[in-house]
């Protein structure tokens, strides 16, 4: 195992700086997902990690040891690419020994290390085909055991699974997963599916623009984003949000006004709420209640189209007085029709608030609200 540290990692290719200024440090036998869009820098921090690009500045330490200038082969570092990129002339035994015949290891140390590799990845009946005999995710598992021959001291891989199908990829996690377990070894683990990132990893680090947005553990992210980037790339269904403007802000309690959810109290971080500030409130779609009539803090919602799969519903349309379009999620069937209105209760002590102009969080803590009389009139009882 190996603890590893990016210090002030900057790449830039010419002109244009791709990765900007990152820190970052991983424990010892730590799972670590790299996440964000494409094209954020999250595979070329991977390469810079593996080696495969240079760094223009900064440093990289793997196991206390600076090795920015370290070739790959000298970095103790074992990557899975997206491709398998199996040599399709070999067998799978032949391409699991292949990286250990040229590190003069002896024939009986190589034997043993495929034999354990098979076995932990359930290669054994397969070792004597070759690639084009095993399906997509028998693929992956050869690609995988290639690198645990190694014996690395940090693993990377990079988007192993988008080219699994849907199913398929669920198994490979929690392969990965089990292998993580029971190898205990540092992994850095690169996607842009934040679902893989939530079930997988020990940290998250999100990246946006060749920066880290934040790092830290998958509900620490969910339940406390920085900002609004990280709020609304973690977590699926999205983060529906609402534009507002702060009415009155004084000794860190501040009045929101957010159009169909009237006046909102709130506890804020005073350094970054002012009156006039304009916000956004973001409330994620599991967090909305159907409520009787006469629930005083009710509003009013207008449904524009609904998806059920029998164990869920996803509900589309607009609260009432709001333009932005809300996605509601139920973990039930729940039968509804177009421009059928409900009322609900949004759970606000789980809402978030967020300046537009640089989308910082204010931290916010609900107090209380006061619903505009229009938006509860507005409901079909």
């Amino acid at each position: 195992m190996a603890d590893l540290a990016l210090r002030n990692v900057v790449k830039r290719f010419g002109e244009v700086e791709v990765i900007k200024g990152v820190d970052l440090e991983v424990k010892h036998g730590e799972f670590v997902v790299f996440v964000g869009p494409s094209g954020c820098g999250k595979s070329t921090l991977l390469r810079i990690i593996s080696g495969l690009e240079g760094t223009t500045s900064g440093s990289i330490e793997i196991g206390g040891a600076e090795v920015s200038k370290a070739s790959p082969a000298d970095r103790g570092i074992a990557m899975v690419f997206q491709s398998y990129a199996l040599y399709p002339h070999m067998t799978v035994a032949q391409n699991l020994s292949f990286g250990l015949e040229n590190t003069r290891k002896s024939k009986a140390e190589i034997k043993t290390r495929i034999d354990e590799a098979a076995r932990m990845l359930e290669l054994e009946p397969y070792l004597q085909r070759k690639p084009r005999e095993l399906s997509g995710g028998q693929r992956q598992r050869v690609a995988i055991g290639r690198a645990i021959v190694r014996e690395p001291s940090v693993f990377l891989f990079d988007e192993p699974l988008s080219n699994l199908d849907a199913a398929l990829r669920v198994q490979m996690r929690a392969e990965i997963g089990k292998l993580h377990r029971r190898l205990q070894t540092t992994m850095i683990y690169v996607t842009h599916d934040q679902v893989e990132a939530m079930t997988m990893a020990d940290r998250i680090a999100v990246v946006n623009g060749g920066r880290i947005e934040q790092f830290g553990a998958p509900l620490e992210l969910f339940e406390h984003p920085v900002n609004r980037f990280v709020a609304g790339f973690i977590g699926s269904p999205r983060m529906n949000f609402y534009q507002g403007t702060i009415k009155d802000s004084r000794e860190g309690v501040a009045r929101v006004f957010i159009p169909g959810f009237g006046d909102l109290t709130f506890e804020v971080d005073r350094a970054l709420a002012e009156d006039g500030v304009e916000v956004e409130l973001g409330v994620r779609p599991t967090y909305f209640a159907f409520v009787e009539e006469g629930d005083p803090q009710a509003i009013a919602f207008q449904v524009e189209y609904a998806e059920s799969v029998g164990t869920e519903t996803y509900v589309y349309g607009k609260i009432v007085g709001n333009p932005a379009t809300t996605i509601l999620h139920f973990a039930d069937h729940v039968a509804l029709n177009e421009n059928d209105q409900l009322r609900l209760r949004p759970a606000l002590n789980r809402a978030h608030l967020f300046r537009i102009s640089d989308g910082k969080s204010l931290n916010a803590s609900f107090v209380k609200t006061s619903v505009p009389e229009a938006s509860a009139d507005s409901a079909v009882h």
